[in-house]
């Protein structure tokens, strides 16, 4: 027989920080994985509509992703390679270049940082910074970027700044984000007439940081029409634009890039999270070549690349972005998903659709109320976490490779857990 389990679980509280946080919510300890779905040491399963946040796009152990790694392990393929030339990171880049940028007309030098985004984010505004000659930097409401000190200065949650106990958390400008301020508060007029005016107190700002899709910040999905508007501020007043798609890359929004549709050119662009396909850390920092001014070894780290990553990655990038067809996919599930989520929000007096693509929730009005719902469907097979200022969201963030009957058994739980919630508070 095995050990106690209430004496084997003892090992986290011994011995993990107290920094674990998904765990405290999720308790069960998973084994297994496949595509949507997580499969627990006592036999039960889940499905995933967290995917590792954004990391698994794909799905959990992709097979034709799996058996490339396996192939190149097997055979003995570099493993670490700091930032030599390596097979791996060759077929990595022309991949990305054929698939992703070419098709798109954009032209990027792919700098690999150091495995995670927090470490895309530092990259991108220190060099923002070198290039400009300025420290400002512009950031807005309800974003999140990282929780390394640069990153985390751009950060608006108040609980992830704390983190940083009395460290500096300057050189930023906190700028309110699309509908920030309520639907007829125009926040480009506000931002600009702030930096049209010389006695605001804002100095010149070196760029502009933004999410096209505020993940943590409750889903808050810029317009197209904001985007390209943030961008005629930002040349307007020598800055730059950087596009942080950690979390709405890869095709979360619909597409693979999430400002694909506003027709704006970001100076940089991070890329993080399910940059590999498969799970792997990985990020990197998308740069306009006249930008490119980093002389050698100027931001490196020991583990900027990662060769497995690239393998992966590859993969993922032939197998779903060499044409249109996932991208037409992906459509059909954002609609599924809209009409899912207002069902839920059709039970709720006030609450709101957020998001858009695979990126979608419902604002249930309270952190309390979304956490109860997420808590209930948890314990009925299904894996959902909340985001938003006050985790008022409840927040999907399923595979994109999810099959539509998977999609819609979690929303059933969705539904049956937010009913059985409301009705017990009715009742109490």
């Amino acid at each position: 027989m095995p050990k106690d389990m209430a004496q084997e679980k003892t090992i986290y509280a011994r011995r993990e920080s107290g920094a674990r946080s998904y765990c405290r919510a999720f308790p069960a300890t998973f084994t297994e994985a496949r595509g949507s779905e997580l499969f627990t040491e006592d036999g039960n399963r889940y499905i995933d509509f967290l995917a590792g946040c954004s990391s698994l796009n794909y799905g959990h152990n992709d097979p034709d992703m799996k058996a490339a790694l396996i192939a190149h392990i097997s055979q003995d393929g570099i493993a670490h390679a700091l930032d030599f030339h390596t097979d791996a990171k060759e077929a990595f880049l022309r991949a990305f270049e054929e698939n992703i940028l070419a098709p798109r007309g954009m032209d990027y030098r792919v700098m690999m940082t150091g495995p995670t985004g927090t470490n895309a984010v530092e990259a991108a505004i220190k060099l923002a910074r070198k290039v400009t000659g300025r420290r400002n930097v512009i950031a807005f409401t309800n974003g999140f970027h990282g929780m390394t000190m640069g990153a985390l200065a751009l950060t608006g949650n108040a609980s992830k700044r704390g983190g940083a106990g009395t460290g500096s958390l300057g050189d930023v400008t906190h700028m309110p984000f699309e509908g920030a301020m309520g639907d007829g508060v125009d926040t480009l007029q506000m931002i600009e007439s702030l930096l049209d005016n010389p006695s605001s107190g804002i100095d010149a700002p070196a760029a502009f940081v933004f999410e096209p899709i505020q993940g943590e910040g409750g889903l808050n999905a810029a317009s197209d029409d904001w985007m390209r508007g943030i961008e005629r501020i930002a040349r307007k007043h020598g800055a730059l634009v950087i596009v942080d798609d950690i979390q709405a890359g890869c095709g979360r929004s619909g597409t693979y890039f999430s400002f694909e549709t506003s027709g704006i050119e970001p100076d940089m662009i991070t890329q993080a999270k399910s940059l590999s396909g498969f799970g792997l850390p990985f990020a990197a920092l998308l740069i306009r070549p006249e930008l490119d001014v980093w002389k050698p070894a100027e931001h490196n780290g020991t583990f900027r690349g990662n060769t497995h990553a690239f393998v992966t990655a590859r993969v993922a990038i032939e197998k779903f972005w060499k044409d249109d067809a996932f991208e037409k996919e992906l459509a059909a599930k954002s609609v599924m998903l809209t009409s899912a989520f207002k069902e839920v929000a059709d039970l709720i007096d006030g609450a709101a659709l957020k998001g858009r693509g695979l990126m979608q929730g419902v604002d249930v009005g309270s952190g309390d109320l979304a956490a109860a719902i997420c808590a209930r469907a948890y314990e009925k097979g299904l894996v959902i976490e909340t985001s938003g200022a006050h985790d008022e969201v409840v927040k999907c963030l399923a595979p994109l490779t999810t099959p539509d009957r998977l999609l819609r058994e979690g929303f059933d739980i969705l539904l049956e857990a937010t009913r059985e919630v409301l009705a017990e508070r009715s009742a109490a």
